[in-house]
């Protein structure tokens, strides 16, 4: 392969997915003996501070467009109240989207939001596959800039590889990008990213363990590898087309 920049997709690909499916997931909701939930907590601490309100307004926003657009089981946030109810109608809000898994930009800044709190106290530590910095490290020598695609905000981006167990990676990476540039498996999306970063679409290399993402780079002009990891989902018959990878080193050969 001949290419001199480099786009990643996160979960699969340079973190385990159980990282994220189990480990922020549970962290966002799971229970501790010590205080509860971490959201009860969470909550609590934060209080009153305008950080917190910020991200609220934006679940509130959400929810107003859920109920107008036909959910019946969207909860609604008030505006004023006792604190306990605002509370209780937050958490309910949240419980209901994430069991509905979905994925709207209020939802994932709030969770950005509690999981920098994670990150800052300890509690949480990105995982990177051990195979990956060597790459990275490859790549910058080389002076091929390295970006990130992933579904997950750009916060949230951020803080995996700033806080991961590989140390602080961010020097690595020359930009972010999530759905706010459009849907990953639109190749539009990956004509606008080499847009934005003035590269020509045919010199890109995107590895990502998502096959519907690996076609729409593909017909964006990318050079797109298939990343297997454990815990990824089974590929089909339709990867037979691409490159696959288990280690970052079968990149550098």
């Amino acid at each position: 392969m001949d290419y001199d920049t480099v786009v990643l997709d996160i979960e699969g690909t340079i973190t385990p997915i159980t990282f994220v499916k189990d480990t922020l997931v549970f962290f966002f909701l799971s229970r501790s003996s010590l205080t509860g939930k971490r959201l009860d907590a969470f909550l609590d601490r934060n209080w009153g501070s305008t950080d917190l309100e910020s991200y609220v307004e934006l679940l509130r926003e959400q929810a107003q467009k859920d109920v107008g657009g036909g959910e019946a089981e969207a909860v609604v946030i008030p505006k004023e109240g006792k604190p306990e109810e605002i509370k209780a109608a937050i958490k309910k809000n949240i419980e209901w989207q994430m069991a509905a898994d979905r994925k709207n930009g209020a939802l994932k800044a709030f969770q950005g939001f509690m999981w920098k709190d994670g990150y800052s106290t300890g509690e949480l530590c990105g995982e990177i596959y051990a195979d990956v910095v060597p790459l990275l490290d490859q790549w910058r020598a080389a002076g091929k800039p390295i970006y990130i695609y992933s579904s997950g905000s750009v916060p949230a981006q951020k803080l995996i590889v700033g806080y991961s167990d590989k140390g602080d990676l961010s020097k690595y990476f020359s930009g972010y990008f999530d759905t706010a540039i459009g849907l990953k498996v639109e190749a539009a999306s990956y004509e606008k990213i080499a847009q934005e970063i003035g590269k020509d679409p045919s010199r890109i290399l995107f590895v990502s363990d998502n096959i519907k993402e690996i076609q729409a780079a593909k017909q964006a002009k990318y050079q797109a590898v298939i990343s297997e990891r454990p815990g990824n989902a089974p590929l089909g018959p339709e990867s037979k087309d691409f490159k696959i990878v288990t280690s970052f080193e079968q990149l550098s050969q």
